[in-house]
């Protein structure tokens, strides 16, 4: 289980002193759980999901991880402890060959054939991909889907995706989305994924509106899903406060 308490962060304005884009935030999120967060652009949704790997500090409050206190903990020690993180825009690592990657995210002596079963799992054709190096000859949509591969091969408790969709084609989109339902299907692990996307909410249990830093509504998809879909001009739940 993962528990924010009254989680805050604070940036340094250049006009106008410090700027509040987390503010006071207390949430829980219950095991085994897939969990969408949205929002308006700029209402903090990718600033918590740092948060909670520990690549920004929060000002004030705590974040608590299966019962221990990880608020001062380091993005390894986080790792470690079994969660896993998904950038918005893939890491790069010149040198480093697919199936490498893969096999240091399975965290034993994974088989070449292990490596490639979890390539097929996100569309990719093991043989074509294998021995690429991760690097710019990658599109987006395939770094995305590599990186999604390595997050299936931790297999680690807790897995937080920020904005998966963002800059990937409609084919691999497609895809993914058949990847969260398999990791959500098969798995006890538990997904927070940030997104706008609709099919994304779509099959999420629960959904999650943060807008200014707070949290504006939280319930079952079916809940809140109808009142986002009326529009986010009018919706209620985007209006900040």
């Amino acid at each position: 289980m993962l528990e924010l308490q009254n989680l805050s962060f604070q940036v340094s304005g250049e006009a106008d002193g410090q700027k509040e884009i987390i503010r006071n935030l207390d949430l829980t999120f219950e095991d085994h759980t897939f969990i969408a967060i949205t929002g308006p652009n700029g209402g903090g949704k990718s600033t918590l999901a740092r948060l909670i790997m520990g690549i920004e500090q929060p000002t004030s409050g705590k974040i608590l991880f299966n019962g221990t206190d990880i608020t001062h903990m380091n993005v390894t020690e986080r790792a470690r402890l079994g969660i896993s993180f998904a950038f918005q825009q893939p890491v790069r690592f010149k040198g480093i060959k697919v199936k490498d990657l893969i096999t240091l995210a399975a965290g034993n002596n994974l088989k070449l054939s292990g490596a490639c079963d979890y390539l097929s799992q996100v569309g990719l054709c093991a043989r074509d991909y294998i021995n690429r190096d991760v690097d710019g000859s990658l599109s987006g949509g395939e770094l995305k889907r590599i990186e999604i591969a390595t997050i299936i091969a931790r297999n680690t408790p807790l897995a937080v995706f920020d904005e998966p969709e963002a800059g990937i084609d409609l084919w691999s989109f497609n895809n993914l989305i058949r990847v969260f339902e398999e990791m959500h299907r098969s798995s006890q692990n538990s997904l927070i994924i940030i997104s706008h996307q609709e099919r994304i909410l779509n099959i999420a249990d629960e959904i999650i509106v943060i807008a200014g830093g707070t949290v504006q509504a939280r319930g079952q998809r079916e809940d809140i899903l109808p009142e986002l879909l009326k529009g986010t001009e009018s919706c209620r739940f985007y209006q900040q406060k």
